[in-house]
């Protein structure tokens, strides 16, 4: 599913940028060599995040 319509980044593509280090929204454009567009994808990617972050903590 596409989280960024705007550039046609999907659920899996922002997944392989959080693991690449992508710590914001913004981060995730760029490693695509993109900006964000319209902004609506930042909830849903900031979400994301967040959640790595969670279940990476849990890990440690």
């Amino acid at each position: 599913m596409y989280v960024c319509n705007c550039n046609g980044i999907s659920e899996r593509e922002v997944d392989v940028a959080i693991r690449a280090g992508a710590k914001r929204w913004d981060d995730i454009h760029a490693y695509f060599n993109c900006r964000p567009g319209c902004g609506k994808c930042e909830y849903d990617i900031s979400g994301a995040i967040l959640e790595n972050r969670k279940n990476t903590s849990i890990k440690a």
